[in-house]
């Protein structure tokens, strides 16, 4: 009887150690990360193929409603063979680059200027309650104003120049910047802080080491807003404020397309515009994303 009663203690035992055991694996397998490469052609059907298709749809859409004469007049909208043709004219004149460029050089510079700017701001808004109270509701009426809005006045204060620009990008992309900071730092938990000031990170430490890093989220999201405000921004500056010793960006390739009647040159800016803006985001902002996101578990592959 003894043995008996042994024997079922021991298969218990062995019973609930494997059960440990295979809860401890099945643990282990869920925080491991796959650090294979994805293969080509799982990475062509889900990221590559889908937007191709899409851009084939428009495409075909655009060329069925010129060809069969739904839209019979190429002065409102002209075929994407034609708009094709003013793109490649430019390239062949080499005056292409120095549309994109003449934008882009503006719109990074400005977007850093209006990092440099919001990141202490947000954080000055984050951190200290009244300097909440009196600027937290300015940044969000801010936010929601109209880049346009702001090109009259800069030119009125800073003529026709480069500054002008700047101001415009920094008006309309700081407030973004500076929000979405204060809301990734509103989503700190509160045991984080505490557990940095345990650890000695107060001040200045407790900033750098545990409120920036808890809110990197909130902040790149931010990021991604306060781009999309510079680029438009710029586009709205150009477009408007149009003069000979500013260069020619890719708004004022769209202004003078206007002026000519040319809708083939308008489509061939807005499409640059467009390009640019995607590019940008998948070259900078898309990569950063995924770090942030990947260094907290929340995205094992991609």
């Amino acid at each position: 009887m003894a043995s008996t009663d042994t024997k079922s203690t021991d298969a218990r035992g062995e019973d609930s150690s494997s059960s440990l055991a295979g809860l401890e694996a099945g643990l282990d397998a869920l925080e491991s990360s796959v650090t294979g490469r994805t293969p080509f052609r799982q990475t062509f059907t889900q990221k590559i193929l889908p937007p191709l298709l899409a851009i084939a749809v428009v495409l075909a859409v655009w060329q069925g409603l010129v060809t069969f004469k739904i839209v019979d007049d190429p002065s409102r909208l002209p075929s994407p063979g034609a708009v094709w043709d003013v793109v490649h004219q430019s390239w062949l004149e080499g005056t292409l680059l120095g549309y994109i460029w003449t934008s882009v050089s503006r719109g990074l510079l400005g977007f850093l200027f209006a990092l440099a700017i919001g990141t202490p701001l947000g954080l000055l808004v984050a951190r200290v309650k009244f300097v909440r109270a009196a600027i937290g509701p300015i940044l969000s009426g801010l936010q929601s104003l109209p880049s346009v809005a702001w090109v009259p006045p800069a030119v009125i204060w800073l003529g026709l120049n480069n500054q002008m620009m700047y101001a415009v990008i920094l008006l309309g992309a700081v407030p973004s910047i500076a929000n979405g900071l204060v809301s990734g730092v509103d989503q700190v938990p509160p045991l984080f802080l505490r557990a940095g000031r345990t650890m000695g990170a107060t001040g200045m430490k407790g900033t750098w080491f545990i409120t920036l890093p808890a809110a990197l989220p909130g902040y790149v999201a931010g990021l991604k807003q306060g781009w999309a405000f510079s680029w438009r921004s710029l586009m709205a500056a150009e477009i408007i404020a149009s003069f000979p010793d500013l260069g020619v960006g890719l708004g004022q390739l769209l202004e003078n397309g206007r002026n000519a009647s040319d809708m083939a040159m308008v489509f061939e800016a807005i499409l640059l515009i467009l390009v640019v803006g995607i590019a940008i985001d998948l070259l900078i902002f898309s990569p950063l994303e995924r770090w942030v996101l990947r260094s907290r578990g929340l995205l094992v592959k991609g």
